[in-house]
């Protein structure tokens, strides 16, 4: 399986769950948007690795991980979001200490914050991005005004939840053209924490 290269676009707060927060990635030679729903921890973990400037005044979880990686001279190499199980991502880090390599499982929220720090490469499987990603602007004559870059904040993440609570959302009720109908408005729209939510129950049909 080929291995796809992603860059983090933005955050974007949920507009349906409280403290949670849509983290976008996109595929670097192509147009797909992975959204991965996160915690509002995860969120505000990654936007300070992305905002170089901003220094807290004590170091949270991941920058405690950082500090203590480089002084066992641990370096991460790069991440891999491996697996996607019911709207769920699983994540690696491979990780290198004299010229040994490791491999460790981690939630995909924190390995994208260690991959920050570490200025560490972040890559899916191409079977999970073409299962999970969702393109934006396909129809360019009805979005040629959609103002797509910037519009998400440098803030945002995976937040793992169980299939009662999905259900809740009450998509299981729709046809999947139905769902793919929604799906387009939500990216339409821009609410990228509900098309993530429409997605995964896509996902769970066709699989």
């Amino acid at each position: 399986m080929s291995l796809v290269k992603l860059t983090i676009k933005g955050i974007s707060y949920s507009q349906t769950q409280n403290g949670a927060y849509a983290l976008i990635l996109n595929e670097v030679d192509g147009e797909r948007k992975l959204p991965i729903v996160i915690g509002a921890f995860e969120a505000q973990s990654i936007a300070i690795a992305l905002e170089k400037e901003i220094k807290p005044p004590r170091p949270l979880t991941h920058d405690l991980f950082k500090s203590f990686a480089d002084r066992f001279d641990i370096v991460v190499k790069q991440v891999i979001i491996h697996k996607l199980v019911d709207g769920v991502f699983y994540s690696s880090i491979i990780c290198e200490r004299d010229k040994i390599e490791e491999i460790i499982d981690a939630r995909t929220s924190d390995a994208i914050a260690l991959a920050l720090r570490f200025s560490a490469p972040i890559f899916t499987y191409k079977n999970i991005l073409d299962k999970a990603g969702i393109y934006l602007n396909a129809n360019p004559s009805e979005t040629e005004n959609n103002e797509d870059e910037g519009v998400l904040s440098t803030p945002e993440t995976f937040g793992l939840e169980s299939d009662d609570e999905k259900s809740n959302d009450g998509y299981n009720k729709f046809s999947l053209s139905e769902l793919h109908e929604f799906l387009e408005i939500a990216v339409q729209d821009e609410d990228y924490e509900k098309a993530a939510r429409i997605r995964d129950e896509i996902s769970k049909r066709e699989s």
